[in-house]
């Protein structure tokens, strides 16, 4: 088994300066915390993998190739791989758990 604290996940990404935090990889999946601050832009761009996102914390729209829906604390959204996205109109500090299949690269 492996077990995280996302106040520890949350201060490790924050000591290493990076919006992004990858803590478990293994075979088929890898995760990561990702983290934007309110009205930070997202610089993401479409990925080889399929991904899900679970909104932990903060409020934004995000927009899925042609689609954008509300986010916030307990959301859930699907993105398919190589599909542009990107998360914008950040009014709360954004905390963002990211679930890559395969392994992101």
């Amino acid at each position: 088994m492996k077990a995280f604290r996302l106040d520890e996940l949350e201060a490790e990404r924050a000591a290493n300066d990076g919006a992004y935090l990858q803590f478990l990889r293994e075979r088929s999946m890898s995760v990561g915390l990702y983290a934007l601050d309110a009205g930070e832009h997202d610089p993401q761009k479409p990925h080889n993998q399929d991904e899900v996102y679970f909104v932990v914390s903060g409020r934004a729209a995000i927009t899925v190739g042609m689609e954008t829906t509300q986010v916030a604390r307990g959301s859930v959204v699907y993105v398919p791989a190589g599909v542009a996205h990107k998360f914008h109109h950040i009014s709360e500090d954004l905390r963002v758990l990211v679930v890559f299949s395969p392994p992101e690269s």
